[in-house]
Parts: C-alpha cells; structure tokens; sequence
C-alpha cells in the first residue's frame, strides 16, 4: 500500500526527533535511510495539522431541535442545595419538552438521564470534577443530544434533567460521586447502588411516593426531592440493575447494541449498555420500545439491530399474549406462568459474599414461579463463576484509553467532543483515591497489564472465552425461556466514611457485579426487579432485593413474559412485613 502525506512547507521534523521515535522501539535507523523516514514524518506531521486545523464537525442528526431551544438549567448537585435535593439524586434540572412530538408513547412522562448523557446546553459531569473531565474548571456543555434523548423528546416526554452519578461510572456503590453520596429514598444514609446512582434515586423517590400511599403510610416528600417516572441509566458491569436493585426499580439492562449509545461517555464499547429504569414493567416496556433500534452512527449496533421502524411493541405483544391466556383462563396466580421455562443458574447462589438474605428472597421467588406453574429447574453453568474473570481481562486493558481518557475506538463512530481528560499524575491519584480508589486502581490496573509483554495474547484469549461464555448461556437458554439470578450477593450497606481509607471504603463493593458482569461481555439482555426485602447488614433498617431475569439475546419479550407472570402472585415490593426500620 503507497501513502502519499502532504507536505507543505520548511520541514518540521528534525533527524534528531526520528531518533528519538525510533528509540521508542529500541530501533536503530541506518544513516543512509534516515532522510527517507525523516521526509514521511515531516509529511504525516503536515497532515495531521492540516486536520488538526478543521472546524468541529457536528453531526447534524444530534444538533437539537430548535423548537425546544433555548434550553435553561439548576445546577443541583451537591450540598448546597439540601433542600431541594435531599437524596443528592438530581445534578442539574431542566424542563426540556418537544412541542410537536412524533408521537405520544410517553406523553406526561417525565424523565431523567444519567449524568453521563449528552442533554444539548446542560453542563455534563460524568460524576467527576471538571479538572478530571476537561482538566480545566469547568464541565463541558454539550451541543447535542444524545439519540437517547432525542428519541425520548420526539415520543411526548419531558426531560426534566440529568441524575448524578458515580464517579467516571466506576462504583456500584452509591457514594463516589464528586457532590457526595446519593442516599437510598427507602433509607437514607445507605447505599442507592451504582453507578447510575442518581436515576436509581430520582425514580425510586416516586416509587417510594406510591408505595407508602398504597400502603397507608404517611408522605416523606422532604426526604425525597422531586422524583420522574423514568430514567435512562448506563451498564457495563451491572450499573443499571444494581441501583435498580437497591431502590426497588424495574431495570432493565438490554441486548448490547439494542438501544444505540451514541452520546453517551464511554468505558469500553463491547460493555457499552444504556437502557430504562422505572417505577413499574408497563413503563419499562414503552421506554424501552421508545429507546431501541438502529441510528446509523453508533458501531455497537449489529446487522441484528432492528432498524426503528421493526422494534417490537413489548407492551402491546405483552398484552396479546395475556389476552391469550386470559381467553384459556390462565391469568391468574395459579397459572399465569404455564408454558414458561425457567431455569436457576446454581452457580449464582455461589457467588462470593452472597448473603442468607438475598438467598432467602430468591428461594421464594422460584417458589412463586412454581406456584403459577412455571417449569422451575436450577440448571448448572460451571462458566458463570468464570465470567467476571473474563469480563475483566477483556475489557480491563481498554478502559483507561477508551473510558478514562476518552480515545476514539477504531470504530466510525460520533466520539464525544469535549471530553478531554489529562494526564494521570499525583495530583489526579490524590482526587481519586479521596473520591473514587476504583478509579485510581484503574490506572494502576491498566499500566501493570500493559507492562505483560503477552497483554495481547491474554486479552485476545479472553475474547475467545467470551465467545465461550456465550455460548454456554445460549446452550442452556435452547432449553428455557428465561434464567434466574440474584443481583446484588447482599443487602444494601451505610455509605462510608470519606475519612475512611480505600480498602475499608471498597470493601462493600466486593463481589457487587458478580451475577452482572457476565452478561455485559455476552450481550444478553437482563432485567433486574423487585422481588422482596432484606434486612440490612450494618443496621435496623429493610431494603428490597431483587431477581435477575436473563434471556437469548434481542429476546427481551421473553423476560417481560416472565416477569408479568410472576406478578399476577405478587409483587415484590409487597412482600413487606410491615417493619421499614
């Protein structure tokens, strides 16, 4: 292959700066060439200020409507703004609403976004400081709207804001980010989940509104804040079911490359997931058929990605298939879950640090899948203990360029503009290590791996055993509708201590994705739901615990079918004793 650079100009690369390249390599350029590979340098460095000197380009298909311009914002986030902000769910407010949508499905909806979502004209955090973001002292202001959002505007609903979260997405915990923890709206001063903590939050303030109503129970509203009825979370080790875990919400996680991410900060594309979080399964399956298909940008999206106008109605096939059993009879707590398969993934009751409480909660979720008259069988998937393992070689190595310094894939893609994150120095690790110590071992993580000199073939045998890993669920899934895990091995736990060190800080978080990594590097769709309560380990207090449905890849109805089955029985969050604290 002949590259002809252009070169205009006196040179600008000197002999001296290719010995130095060449050092790099520990080559050595004979004399008589160094001329030769002096002239490409000088020419690839002409070329490259030639681009250099272009314009931004902004994709025209995420420049915001104008009709919902201007665009006005409250800054929320943090302790300032207590009152306003009790859970320290909310980063910045806004009221952004299209006023000629394309269609109604989420009329009268209102929504929040992670704070990792492009929202056109409102600042983005990332749930880190600005100097880490942009390394300067102040966040970027986007200029487009994530596909996310614009499909959300163009359906009717009302973008009330963006929703802290975690620091740079990396805890699944909830007390990272740069404003400070994001407290449970069940019990405050605990742990909401991450690292779509804040959409976890800002939702389950409207699901704790209704459930206490429903219930008899007094309002809370000045320990809650404003609550929507949805979020749009991100997941690439389980930062979208954990918070929903924890705050009693449906959360969806959805077949990679299903719901584009275009927008969106990411850590690395193959584990690359945004997908809806509400307050019940009839909104999670609108959002969701709102958010899905394909937008020609993003390279996740595969030839098996529907384009928009085939993303099926979940909600509408839902209600054809109740209406069948209905006509049979069967819709009720005795038989609503005849013809389903359902199989529990053994290995996921033996994930470390699983606790008796969450057992208990999901032993009596099989038990009600067999009382409608589901086949409930626990099936064994030897690999599932090996998929974070996998998880982490293969994406490991990629998350500080991808994730934490925000270099282009090697994919055509819209790469975010104005994330530009510095150097990691001592300064950086400081922040970090106060803040968010998974951030900081994540630089140290990628520099110790980086220095194998068989990186390549690690993470290369790593991709083949996720392929393998794959394989083993699809294998079982040929057999049964859906699987059936826990999510989080335990209850959620009080927020540490800032002053605590970052062991001690950490030490909740272990073993937190065990039961969800895995499916981010598989790609299979898994939602996560209420389905009871546990006691908290460090206190009095009760939080809910949830299940993880898991289905075939793009087979998210199966999971929908599943869980509007088990409901007929009971939900979740109405298996309460009557104690909260």
């Amino acid at each position: 292959m002949s590259v002809v650079f252009l070169s205009t100009g006196p040179p600008t690369v000197s002999i001296d700066k290719l010995r130095a390249v060449a050092k790099t390599y520990n080559v050595v350029v004979d004399a008589k060439e160094e001329e030769h590979y002096r002239h490409m340098l000088n020419g690839l460095d002409a070329t490259t200020a030639q681009v250099s000197a272009l314009p931004d380009y902004i994709d025209p298909r995420l420049l915001p409507d104008p009709a919902t311009l201007p665009r006005s914002y409250v800054k929320l986030g943090g302790a300032g703004q207590k009152g306003k902000n009790p859970l320290n769910s909310w980063s910045h407010q806004t009221s952004i609403k299209s006023p000629a949508p394309l269609d109604k499905r989420l009329e009268g909806k209102m929504i929040a976004v992670k704070d990792n979502v492009s929202i056109a004209g409102v600042p983005l955090t990332g749930g880190t400081f600005p100097e880490l973001l942009t390394g300067k002292k102040e966040y970027p202001v986007p200029q487009i709207d994530a596909v996310v959002v614009k499909r959300v505007l163009e359906s009717g609903a009302t973008v009330r804001g963006s929703a802290n979260c975690e620091h740079f997405s990396m805890s699944p915990l909830s007390f990272t980010s740069a404003t400070g923890p994001v407290h449970n709206a069940w019990l405050h001063g605990y742990t909401t989940g991450g690292s779509s903590s804040g959409c976890g939050a800002v939702v389950a303030a409207t699901q704790v509104r209704k459930w206490r109503k429903k219930h008899g129970l007094p309002g809370n509203d000045e320990e809650l804040g404003e609550g929507v009825d949805m979020a749009i979370g991100g997941d690439q080790g389980g930062s979208i079911r954990i918070p929903g875990a924890y705050a009693g919400l449906y959360a969806f996680k959805p077949t990679h490359g299903l719901i584009p991410y275009t927008g969106i900060i990411s850590l690395v594309p193959m584990i690359d997931h945004t997908g809806p979080m509400t307050t019940s399964l009839e909104d999670n399956m609108t959002l969701l058929s709102v958010l899905a298909g394909y937008d020609g940008i993003d390279p996740r999206c595969t030839p098996e990605t529907p384009l928009r106008q085939h993303v099926p109605d979940y909600a509408a096939l839902l209600g054809s298939w109740r209406s069948e059993k209905e006509a049979k009879g069967e819709w009720n707590s005795q038989t609503a879950g005849r013809s389903l398969r359902v199989g529990i993934i053994k290995e996921s009751l033996e994930v470390l640090g699983i606790s008796e409480e969450v057992k208990a909660v999901l032993n009596a979720a099989v038990t009600q899948f067999k009382a409608i008259g589901a086949h409930v069988e626990e099936v064994s998937i030897p690999m599932h203990l090996l998929g974070p393992s996998i998880w982490t070689v293969a994406t490991r190595p990629g998350m500080v360029p991808y994730g934490l310094q925000n270099r282009a894939s090697p994919f055509l893609q819209y790469p975010m503009p104005d994330v530009r994150p510095p150097v990691f120095d001592q300064k950086t690790f400081d922040l970090l290590n106060k803040h968010n110590p998974a951030v900081a071992n994540m630089f140290l993580n990628s520099a110790f791996l980086h220095e194998k000199p068989d990186i390549n073939a690690l993470v290369g045998k790593a991709m083949t055993h996720v392929q393998q890993l794959r394989d083993a669920y699809d294998a079982v899934l040929k057999d049964f509708d859906v699987l059936l895990t826990p999510v989080n091995p335990r209850v959620g736990s009080k927020h540490p201590e800032y002053s605590m060190s970052a062991g001690e800080k950490m030490d909740p978080a272990i073993g937190a994705p065990l039961n969800t990594c895995p499916f981010n590097v598989t790609g299979h769709p898994a939602l996560s739901m209420p389905a009871g309560w546990g006691k908290v380990p460090d206190g009095p207090g009760m939080l809910p615990v949830a299940m993880q449905l898991i289905a075939r890849r793009f087979d998210e109805l199966s999971i929908y079918k599943a869980a509007a089955a088990w409901e007929v029985a009971g939900q979740g969050l109405d298996k309460w004793n009557g104690q909260l604290n």
